[in-house]
């Protein structure tokens, strides 16, 4: 377990920072420590700690944000990561504090955020002086040996850096082949899934994709493959790296051997995947309402729609488990025959927002606030995803949430 400490002014700042992550789907407020109601709106939430700060105005260094983040082998469901984090804040002389705790989905490891403030109930300033150098590093190491956690020290054996998050990859920010192939390692290290679409559903979220080419193209008939940096409408940009020239060799034939692997190793996470998801459907009205809910949660909907507008696909992954599934994988009831069904009312307006060309996939995508949507006239029995995109004649649609 590695952890970070920051110290600062603007406890405002470091909550929305949190809070926007989990309106991305990017995070979820996993238990709010201290606080006699835990329905707050953001500004009431900021205001609770504002009104505790003032009763010690002269200090200006008053917020605390402190990362946590796990080895990709520590499996830890969130009971767990509660135990951990009141221990941790035992141990740093925290026990006391209000705190926010919120679990991040930007990484490939599993990390924490807490959010939380140096000024006591008395008015009291806790000294965070080698806080990090001594309280923190001494309570680090209990707790390793307490949860059988991967040690910090093995993980720099390894030169695993978590502290920082897996970045979605940016043409021209940095080394296209570094970036995609960081990714890459990453996602099919952690993330069980059990076919390539499933695959491009998670490398989706960083802005990467694999693509075999076009059915009739050589590539495809020689079992080829390559990986593409993906731009916010998930149309392929810049020079495609191939499989065989990554440091993991993640080729489509050892794609094929994880795919037959993670098909009983994703067993274990599935009833929990299925009750997340049924829980969210059930007090939902609409698609977008359920993607929301179901972000909030950690899991991010694939929605697959043709071109009469119809719900024929949907592709669940939770970040939390690290697992992908197709609806009919979890039962009938969360297939998108179901959801159709269930949302028959619903009629997304296609024509709003800007289209985009795409190729590989042959679609064009529609973007809506907070949805995109793809039309496909076209239904595969396994459909990609999150379609890579290139210019081409046929129209093919698909919706990602």
């Amino acid at each position: 377990m590695v952890a970070k400490i920051i110290t600062g002014k603007t406890i405002g700042g470091v909550i929305r920072y949190n809070e926007q992550k989990v309106k991305n789907g990017h995070a979820k407020l996993v238990l709010m420590g201290g606080f006699a109601l835990t329905n707050l709106t953001l500004v009431e939430k900021i205001r609770s700690f504002e009104q505790l700060q003032k009763l010690n105005e002269r200090t200006k260094t008053n917020t605390v944000h402190i990362s946590l983040n796990f080895s990709p082998k520590d499996k830890l469901d969130e009971f767990t990561l509660q135990k951990i984090v009141s221990d941790y804040l035992i141990g740093i002389g925290f026990e006391d504090q209000p705190y926010l705790l919120y679990q991040h989905f930007d990484a490939a490891h599993p990390h924490v955020h807490i959010v939380t403030t140096n000024i006591s109930s008395k008015g009291k300033r806790i000294e965070t002086h080698n806080l990090g150098r001594i309280l923190s590093e001494n309570v680090r190491k209990k707790i390793e040996r307490q949860y059988s956690l991967v040690k910090a020290e093995d993980q720099r054996k390894l030169k695993v850096n978590l502290l920082q998050p897996l970045e979605k990859a940016s043409y021209g920010a940095r080394e296209t082949k570094a970036a995609i192939s960081n990714i890459v390692s990453e996602v099919i290290r952690t993330y069980q899934f059990t076919s390539l679409p499933e695959l491009n559903a998670v490398l989706g979220q960083f802005n990467v994709g694999a693509f075999r080419g076009e059915p009739d193209s050589e590539m495809f008939k020689n079992r080829g493959l390559v990986y593409s940096v993906l731009d916010p409408e998930g149309n392929r940009i810049g020079v495609p790296i191939k499989s065989s020239s990554i440091y993991s060799k993640p080729t489509l034939l050892n794609l094929e051997l994880h795919f037959v692997r993670n098909k009983e190793r994703r067993k274990t996470s599935r009833d929990d995947v299925h009750e997340a998801v049924l829980v969210a459907l059930g007090s939902s009205k609409s698609l977008e309402e359920l993607a929301s809910r179901l972000r909030s949660k950690g899991i991010r909907p694939v929605f697959r729609i043709n071109a009469e507008g119809r719900l024929y696909g949907v592709t669940y992954v939770d970040n939390v488990s690290r697992t992908v599934f197709n609806g009919s994988a979890l039962g009938k009831s969360l297939s998108a025959n179901a959801l159709s069904a269930q949302f028959s009312k619903e009629a997304p307006n296609l024509s709003t927002g800007s289209h985009t060309e795409s190729i590989g996939s042959k679609d064009v995508g529609v973007q809506l606030p907070d949805i995109e949507i793809s039309l496909n006239s076209n239904q595969p029995e396994d459909p990609t995803p999150y379609e890579l995109r290139q210019k081409k004649k046929r129209k093919r649609r698909k919706l990602h949430l």
